[in-house]
């Protein structure tokens, strides 16, 4: 934030007697967004995949404001691995879920490839998400009377895939994350662990620019939760984009870098410290988990 734009938050404050952002307002500023970043006005040498300029999100309770993301600032670059931590009620959930499209902001801004997406109607989120988004949940969100196949396929069928492109990313997909042989089952049919591995196929079946993952081991056992961060780490190394969420630190030193929020502000924003070498073939080759 620049001197001036912090400085007007202050004397609003003052004057007030409430900040601004608590009121569901943002400070004004003159500089234009797509060439600020989070801790200064320095300009930016290329457009990130994903930026946000004092984001907030406020939610009513019975009258009463609640204020969830307050004045985020964020920037990820593209094949950035970030992980976003916080104790409950911090507001990570609401930063992905806003970044998605998924729950609407109540002031600020939000950058998607260097095109403002948070004054998109629900329709043009729609289709932004059908192109240059994936999600993956805790509670997997697969379509019950649909088969593995046809779960997988559904999204680069609405991204505007030919039915042969679509299927034949599915059976890469599927392939690559050793679930042929359940390509026509049922989500029912399926153990935890092979759910989560459908959801992250369906979330790249569309080749998104972004992946977005909250929670995707928090109902996962240890095992499965090896498994799947396997292969958040294998589709990074390809070259993806991803913003996670997780509680947990030991899942969180997959990424390239921890962004921690408390009460609905980032407090701290560093790089992960390169992991120590192991003996190959060890548990501790993704990351070391234990009960």
């Amino acid at each position: 934030m620049s001197r001036e734009a912090g400085g007007g938050r202050r004397r609003a404050a003052d004057e007030s007697g409430t900040d601004p952002v608590e009121r569901g307002e943002r400070p004004a500023r003159d500089e234009r967004p797509a060439e600020r970043v989070r801790s200064g006005e320095r300009p930016m040498r290329a457009d990130p995949v994903v930026a946000t300029v004092n984001l907030v999100k406020i939610y009513q309770n019975g009258g009463v404001p609640v204020p969830a993301v307050r004045g985020v600032d964020l920037r990820v670059e593209r094949g950035e691995f970030v992980a976003i931590m916080g104790p409950s009620g911090s507001g990570k959930s609401t930063l992905v879920h806003m970044l998605g499209g998924l729950d609407p902001r109540t002031s600020g801004e939000i950058w998607l490839d260097g095109k403002r997406a948070d004054t998109l109607g629900e329709s043009a989120w729609a289709l932004l998400r059908r192109k240059k988004i994936g999600f993956v949940f805790q509670f997997f969100n697969l379509v019950a009377n649909m088969t593995v196949a046809d779960n997988v396929e559904l999204p680069a069928l609405l991204a505007g895939a030919s039915p042969r492109e679509a299927r034949e990313r599915r059976e890469r997909l599927l392939d690559a994350l050793g679930l042929t042989g359940r390509a026509d089952a049922a989500p029912a049919q399926l153990a935890g662990g092979e759910q989560q591995r459908v959801a992250l196929a369906r979330a790249l079946a569309n080749r998104p620019s972004l992946l977005l993952a909250d929670e995707p081991t928090g109902n996962l056992d240890s095992r499965n939760t090896r498994d799947v961060l396997k292969l958040l780490g294998e589709v990074h190394r390809d070259g993806q984009t991803i913003i996670m969420v997780t509680h947990d630190a030991r899942v969180a030193s997959l990424a390239d870098r921890v962004v921690s929020l408390l009460d609905g502000q980032i407090v701290d924003d560093g790089a992960v410290a390169a992991p120590r070498r192991r003996p190959k073939g060890t548990a501790g080759d993704v990351v070391e988990l234990r009960g």
